[in-house]
């Protein structure tokens, strides 16, 4: 977690101050105003949302309540009826003639006080008997006219007493009627003894539930179906001469109430009424606008000023860091403000004029010493050239005019040509630096020569990576490694011995490796020879004293800026061996 933390603090050093401050706005700013603006929008929409739903509950069970009302007073009246028993002597009684049964009517009506016991005036109330004497017209009718209707039918399937119905009735009745029928239909069959059989029929004010149920001013629109067909709602359908229509709002529904009324199934459909919300919203859009200017635009401009306050004087400050005029800073002209950027700038312009000053008294001089070191590192240089030469020269020569006075053969033509290929080298220091390649080329040269001189005693093996071989070292680098593996470890050894040259890579580093198998080095030599080499330098060579070797250390330290390192290993009359390690990013390609 800490290293995930101070990469994303190192990201964001690296960006500008624009960058950051625009990070800064969206971050604390606009992404926090839109998640606290969509919380509340939400809880506002779910609220008004759970507000709407309980509505629509509401308005479904008022319409249950009311419809329930209507339903059980209807209910009520019937059971009137059922119970009186002057009505149902008036439909026993066989009438001896028509004039019979109307005089007995008018009787009925007047000694019973039917219709104030009864108590319902909007409603149509049919009382049928299967009594043949029985004249139909007004409350009173022969039940053999309305066997074949859908009511009575739905009464006699239903094999209950009592049955809610509702219809469409298409049958022969006076055009001025109501065709769609709400109907509370009883069997009275009260007293069991009555051998005639007996219904009331109750039918309601259809055009007066309609109008109730319009005048509740249900906040949404409301629709009471029965097998899928309108019979009440408060958006039209109540033409009360045609048909039912049919429900095709089912996707609209917010609510559904199913109810059952004495046997008949019907559902209660509340539609979901137009969302408040959008109208507020839209109502108050002056005041929303206003509240994003202020939340989001202002912030904004208010950060671009801050941006500009930073970054215009930072730029000023970054330009007179890089500019140099006549070895002397630049002062910044336009120095403002008194926060700690204006507090900088005027601290630079101090700086500035004092090194200024200082300038002239410290850094010409320091200049006129730098040359004056470097002047002295070129004669070091040169003394080196000049040392490496004639050292040289001496051994090689002395070479050939022992083995040339011992044999006395002309073969030393063949050495002589490769020794001026040596010497031309040697002589020529336009520069320091050659590849491996080349300087091979005179390691192979010299040990032809060495081996002209000792014969079978000498041997050789050269094992040099090809990926190597365009490095560049200091001229005479390996030559004087080998040359001091033959004069200070062949010479000495009457036994016949080797010389290994190895020249690699590996994990980063350049190896050159010199091996020889010759008198080796006692433990007292061994370490002066270590320290020597790890720690030459220009009064070493002075002694005149190993001169050869302590050089080609020297001038690879000063080629390497001293990140060359120094092994030797040795044991007396078995082998030498020194490795030197140079990091491959030291060397030259």
């Amino acid at each position: 977690m800490g290293e995930l933390w101070q990469q994303i603090i190192r990201r964001v050093d690296d960006y500008e101050i624009k960058k950051k401050l625009r990070i800064l706005y969206v971050y604390c700013v606009l992404i926090p105003l839109i998640l606290t603006d969509s919380v509340i929008l939400y809880i506002v929409v779910q609220t008004e949302h759970k507000s709407m739903q309980s509505g629509m509950e509401n308005i479904a069970s008022a319409v249950h309540y009311n419809l329930a009302y209507d339903i059980e007073s209807a209910a009520n009246a019937t059971k009137k009826i059922y119970m009186n028993k002057y009505v149902n002597q008036f439909m026993d009684k066989e009438y001896k003639s028509e004039l019979d049964y109307y005089l007995s009517y008018q009787t009925f009506m007047k000694d019973s006080l039917f219709e104030s016991s009864i108590g319902i005036t909007d409603s149509m109330i049919t009382m049928y008997a299967d009594n043949a004497t029985i004249v139909n017209g007004g409350e009173f009718s022969r039940l053999e006219t309305v066997k074949e209707q859908k009511w009575y039918q739905y009464l006699q399937m239903a094999n209950q007493d009592m049955a809610l119905f509702i219809y469409y009735d298409n049958s022969k009745s006076p055009a001025v009627d109501a065709k769609r029928k709400i109907s509370f239909i009883r069997k009275l069959n009260f007293y069991k003894r009555d051998s005639c059989e007996k219904i009331v029929k109750l039918d309601m004010d259809y055009s007066s539930m309609v109008r109730s149920f319009v005048k509740m001013n249900y906040d949404a629109p409301v629709f009471v179906c029965f097998d899928n067909q309108i019979i009440l709602s408060n958006t039209g359908h109540t033409n009360v001469g045609s048909d039912f229509d049919t429900f095709m709002l089912k996707k609209k529904v917010g609510f559904t109430k199913s109810i059952t009324l004495y046997g008949m199934d019907l559902d209660i459909y509340v539609l979901k009424p137009k969302a408040q919300i959008v109208t507020q919203i839209r109502s108050n859009m002056p005041i929303i606008f206003l509240l994003i200017l202020i939340n989001a635009i202002l912030p904004w401009i208010f950060m671009m000023i801050i941006n500009r306050s930073f970054t215009t004087r930072l730029q000023e400050l970054s330009k007179v860091f890089m500019h140099m005029d006549e070895e002397k800073l630049a002062e910044i002209k336009n120095v403002r403000g008194k926060d700690e950027i204006g507090s900088v700038m005027r601290n630079y312009n101090r700086m500035v004029r004092t090194i200024n000053e200082l300038i002239q008294t410290v850094y010409i001089d320091r200049l006129r010493e730098q040359e004056m070191d470097i002047e002295r590192q070129k004669a070091q240089l040169l003394a080196l050239h000049s040392q490496i030469n004639p050292h040289f020269l001496f051994n090689a020569l002395e070479s050939i005019r022992m083995h040339s006075i011992l044999k006395q053969e002309f073969e030393t033509a063949h050495m002589v040509e490769q020794l001026a290929l040596m010497e031309r080298q040697n002589f020529d220091w336009r520069t320091d630096y050659i590849s491996v390649a080349e300087e091979i080329k005179f390691v192979k040269a010299y040990l032809e020569l060495q081996k002209y001189r000792f014969g079978e005693k000498l041997s050789y093996e050269l094992d040099i990576e090809e990926d190597c071989q365009q490095f560049k070292i200091p001229k005479l680098t390996i030559v004087t490694f080998v040359e001091n593996a033959c004069v200070h470890g062949m010479e000495s050894k009457a036994t016949p011995g080797w010389i290994f040259i190895r020249i690699y890579k590996k994990e980063g580093y350049f190896y050159i490796e010199v091996e020889d198998t010759g008198a080796g080095i006692d433990t007292m030599l061994l370490q002066e020879l270590k320290d020597k080499m790890k720690y030459a330098n220009i009064e070493q060579l002075k002694n005149k004293k190993g001169v050869g070797m302590l050089n080609a250390c020297l001038r690879l330290k000063m080629a390497t800026k001293n990140k060359v390192s120094f092994e030797v290993e040795s044991e007396v009359g078995v082998f030498t061996l020194i490795t030197i390690k140079i990091p491959t990013f030291c060397i030259l390609e």
